[in-house]
């Protein structure tokens, strides 16, 4: 793929993760390897990653994130009740709806789930620039989705569970400093027809110099 492709068609997968197909953890470290030559802040590199592939522990952190998800579906915000005075844009919100509720009730199956996290030196996260704290990670985790497409693997950028982000970080013992970023299931993925996905129009959402 050119990058312009692999930008253009990296999806959320959910419905078509392939859960019965092992995924070698080589290919997770490798697209990992990848992920680490993405920028952070003052290049302190404070990311730590945690792979789980252990049955038991990825079912006990299934169960966590279908519990949340639960509450997340029946919820306003949810997406299937987005945009509903839209109705071709509804149909599309109902079909992200069923997904999240398919990949939620399968979760714990996904054969790898990569938990990108920050160490930060303390148990409650600093106030003020948040975005400059998640902005050491979340180009990162971005980038192993990339490299994990790029090698033939499907992933979802998923942060539900970070309602109980307590239970999980119990679940894998993670240290008091150690705060989660997301939730990626990563598989291998069936079939090939990855495409740009619709979106609005750059005029329609871009501004130059000034809002207005």
């Amino acid at each position: 793929m050119t990058p312009e492709e692999l930008l253009t068609t990296t999806r959320t997968v959910r419905k078509r993760l392939d859960l019965t197909r092992p995924v070698p953890l080589d290919l997770v470290k490798r697209a990992l390897t990848v992920a680490l030559q993405a920028p952070s802040g003052s290049n302190r590199q404070t990311w730590e990653w945690v792979v789980v592939t252990d049955a038991t522990q990825r079912a006990r952190v299934g169960a966590v994130y279908a519990k949340a998800c639960e509450a997340y579906l029946s919820s306003s915000g949810a997406a299937g009740r987005l945009f509903a005075d839209d109705p071709s844009r509804s149909v599309v919100q109902q079909r992200v709806h069923d997904s999240v509720a398919y990949l939620a009730e399968r979760m714990g199956e996904v054969p790898v789930l990569v938990i990108p996290c920050l160490r930060t030196g303390r148990a409650e996260l600093p106030a003020g620039n948040q975005a400059g704290l998640w902005g050491s990670v979340l180009p990162a985790a971005w980038s192993f989705m990339l490299a994990a497409r790029s090698y033939g693997l499907g992933t979802a950028w998923t942060t539900l569970h970070l309602t109980y982000e307590d239970e999980v970080a119990d679940i894998l013992g993670l240290p008091d400093d150690v705060h989660q970023a997301a939730l990626i299931p990563t598989a291998y993925y069936t079939g090939e027809s990855f495409k740009p996905a619709p979106r609005q129009p750059l005029d329609e959402v871009l501004h130059v110099d000034r809002w207005a």
